[in-house]
């Protein structure tokens, strides 16, 4: 950048900046900036990510072979050296010896290569620094020496109208620090847009624009040399006119919730449907009803895929509560019940016959009974069977909860102390209890659990109806309508009657989440590996959800079922790589392997918007690439660490073998990596691009790696270029900042000037 003084250029420090995009060390050069690994690791092929070195084996993975920069593997298994921009191959062919093409040699004017590296010079008016390298502005002796100090008025007044004779912007840019104009005045100094002009009307000083307004910027403004930044909360994404926030609608991308997907500003909810459970944030599986109180059946509990059900045993029949059981129908019963069909039958007849026509079944003879209409109507319209009403011009079956009347020939609800939980009844069924038939929860009742009157949680009744009983003491009941009560089991006894949990039980012992209680040897075990239970005083352990499973024994939360399944081959085109669970923390003692194995003549691109591993365990969980799952293969990517900076890179081979392993100790959110394979005749304008460490140094080019949007409409053109129709050029520029536009525009008119 240049100085203050108009003149010289002053070094910029890049790793101020997002430290320069480099993953571990950034190291500020003259006119450049270079990005170094720590102990152990070494510089991937992109110059900001660092490669963990390994102990074995002989290639450059792990080793440099004494390169002074870059170390390639060469074919037959060879090695040889390579030095980045800017520096030449010392004739040992290892060391690298910097030329005038790197940060101008390290020379703040002029550069010279020459046989012993690069050569200093200074502008005409300038001396050399001792150093070799820096320039310093010569004295004007005529200027600056007085003769004593009383100098004169009359030799003042003379040194001031010489010095404005010498005033000029082809001398010393007139004292300017940016653009100098003469005037008839003398010079006259202005500045660019971002800088204002100081008092002494030479000097430039920058403007900090977010000292007014925030910068014009919604969320955060960040002030830089000459310009400024906004950028936004999480869950957020900057709009192109880059200084607007708009929410990201998460529940609009794929992937985000097994389920359903509520937005939030900011954030995103998922839910599950009805007997399922929510894992890991945003999947869904099968909850096992059955594992909590045996569903609350009486007897056989069988879960199934998003339900269960209550079973029982030979010679007992489900009550109508779907849970307890009571003894099939003896002699008296069926007489009682055939009974009750018959007379439910004469009131069938008896109302068909005062209707036009009806039906009849008699020991399987079908009859049609029917009054002769003295005039047959081309509109008459066809009477209906038997609990069948009119729809328009079709007869449909009377709904649960109504019943056909003859009479007004249509159906009509059940009255109040009734149900029918059956289509196409000419009657409803009388409530249990019709002295006391209690209020109905909705006009309509289908079930027998919508009349009034159900025994509370801690009651009972032998039908599970008004009147009811309080549980009896060392018993619970935690629901309604039941018929008979819990035991607690080991002989405990309750704190009072009408218990309605275990914890009412007076165990010898409170238990903690993680145990449950054994009724046997009274005392607290904890929850084995698949289950968990968060509360106190429990005599269960609440199964995981679907296949998902604990790290160990002990669980206190859902949190803590895990889905372990990963690894496998990857698409041809586009896919993603993901640690179990994700974005739900990922299970101990895992190992996951994928293999990417691109169609011929196609490469494969990386994205790693973000990482998350732990650094407590020293390198114990840790994602490797490479071409084969031997550790002398060649290595693109490896990390042990957490990593928020977004980080784009290609594939160092054709294929490629992925390993994640973790350990027995801390886990984390880990990663959900996106790849994409292209065609091969991109590879150096993707290598360009990947490469520019404007990437990552700025915020705004980060932000559009860690866009699922974005980078899936970036992918989908990359695998597939003639997609790049599919989108408009107004739907591209509302996708991408103009920065970023910008970036690969001048990317892609290099590449292509070449082939012009």
């Amino acid at each position: 950048m240049l100085a203050h003084d108009g003149h010289n250029c002053l070094d910029v420090d890049e790793c101020l900046e997002n430290n320069g995009g480099c993953q571990h060390t950034c190291v500020n050069v003259m006119g450049s900036y270079e990005c170094r690994c720590k102990e152990g690791f070494f510089l991937s092929d992109n110059q900001h990510t660092c490669i963990h070195r390994s102990e074995e084996g002989l290639s450059c993975m792990n080793q440099n072979h004494g390169c002074g920069h870059i170390c390639k593997e060469a074919p037959k298994g060879s090695v040889a050296c390579e030095c980045r921009p800017g520096f030449e191959l010392a004739k040992n062919q290892r060391d690298c010896i910097l030329t005038c093409n790197h940060g101008n040699g390290g020379c703040q004017h002029s550069c010279e290569d020459t046989t012993e590296g690069p050569e200093c010079s200074c502008h005409p008016g300038y001396k050399m620094h001792t150093d070799g390298k820096s320039c310093l502005e010569q004295e004007d002796a005529a200027l600056e020496v007085t003769e004593s100090n009383a100098t004169s008025v009359v030799d003042s007044d003379k040194r001031v109208k010489r010095r404005l004779l010498m005033e000029t912007c082809a001398v010393n840019n007139g004292g300017c620090d940016r653009t100098c104009k003469d005037t008839s005045t003398g010079v006259h100094c202005s500045c660019p847009v971002g800088f204002t002009l100081q008092l002494d009307g030479k000097t430039c000083k920058d403007i900090d624009e977010c000292q007014t307004r925030n910068g014009g910027c919604d969320h955060f403004c960040k002030n830089t040399v000459g310009s400024f930044d906004c950028s936004c909360r999480k869950g957020f994404k900057l709009l192109t006119d880059e200084k607007s926030c708009q929410d990201v609608d998460e529940c609009s991308l794929d992937r985000t919730c097994d389920h359903s997907c509520i937005n939030h500003p900011g954030t995103f909810a998922c839910a599950c449907n009805r007997g399922y459970t929510l894992y890991g944030f945003t999947h869904c599986g099968d909850t096992n009803e059955c594992s909590v109180n045996n569903g609350g059946c009486q007897q056989v509990c069988v879960n199934t895929v998003g339900s269960y059900e209550c079973r029982c045993h030979s010679a007992y029949k489900l009550h109508w509560n779907k849970k307890d059981c009571v003894a099939s129908c003896d002699l008296s019963c069926i007489v009682k019940r055939t009974e009750k069909r018959l007379r439910k039958a004469i009131r069938a007849l008896r109302k068909a016959a005062h209707r036009e026509q009806f039906h009849l079944q008699l020991s399987g003879m079908d009859l049609e009974v029917a009054k002769k209409s003295p005039r047959t109507s081309e509109h008459r319209v066809e009477s209906c069977g038997v609990g069948q009403g009119h729809a328009g011009h079709q007869c449909v079956s009377c709904r649960a909860g109504t019943y056909y009347d003859g009479a007004q020939e249509r159906c009509i609800l059940c009255p109040n102390g009734t149900f029918q939980n059956e289509e196409g009844q000419i009657t409803c069924e009388p409530c249990p209890r019709p002295e006391n038939p209690g209020v109905l929860k909705t006009p309509e009742a289908w079930n027998i659990s919508e009349c009034g009157g159900l025994c509370q949680p801690g009651e009972y009744s032998a039908d599970g109806f008004a009147p009811c009983q309080l549980c009896a003491l060392g018993t619970f009941q935690p629901e309604a309508g039941r018929t008979s009560c819990f035991p607690c089991g080991g002989g405990l006894p309750t704190k009072h009657l009408g218990a309605t949990s275990f914890q009412d039980c007076e165990t010898r012992v409170q238990c903690s989440p993680g145990h449950f209680y054994n009724t046997t040897t009274h005392r607290c075990i904890r929850c084995p590996a698949g289950t968990y239970q968060p509360e106190f005083g429990k005599n269960n352990c609440v199964s995981c959800p679907g296949n998902t499973t604990t790290d160990f024994d002990g669980s206190t939360n859902i949190t803590q079922c895990k889905d372990r399944r990963c690894g496998g081959e990857l698409g041809d085109f586009t896919g993603y790589i993901e640690s179990p669970n994700y974005p739900g923390n990922y299970p101990a003692n895992t190992e996951c392997t994928w293999t990417i194995n691109p169609p011929p003549k196609r490469r494969i691109l990386i994205v790693v918007p973000e990482i998350f591993l732990p650094i407590e365990d020293d390198c114990g969980d840790y994602l490797v690439m490479r071409k084969t799952s031997s550790s002398n293969s060649v290595t693109t990517y490896e990390t042990c660490q957490t990593y928020e900076r977004p980080i784009a890179f290609t594939s160092r081979s054709k294929k490629l073998w992925i390993q994640f392993k973790s350990n027995e100790g801390n886990s984390a959110r880990g990663f959900q990596v996106p790849y994409v394979t292209y065609d091969e005749d991109y590879q150096e304008l993707i290598e360009d691009i990947v490469r520019d460490g404007r990437l990552y140094a700025s915020e705004n080019h980060q932000e559009i790696l860690k866009d699922k949007k974005l980078i899936k409409a970036l992918f989908d053109v990359l695998a597939h270029p003639q997609n790049y129709f599919k989108y408009t050029a107004q739907e591209s520029r509302e996708m991408f900042p103009r920065s970023f536009i910008r970036l690969l525009r001048s990317k892609v008119s290099r590449f292509l000037r070449p082939y012009k």
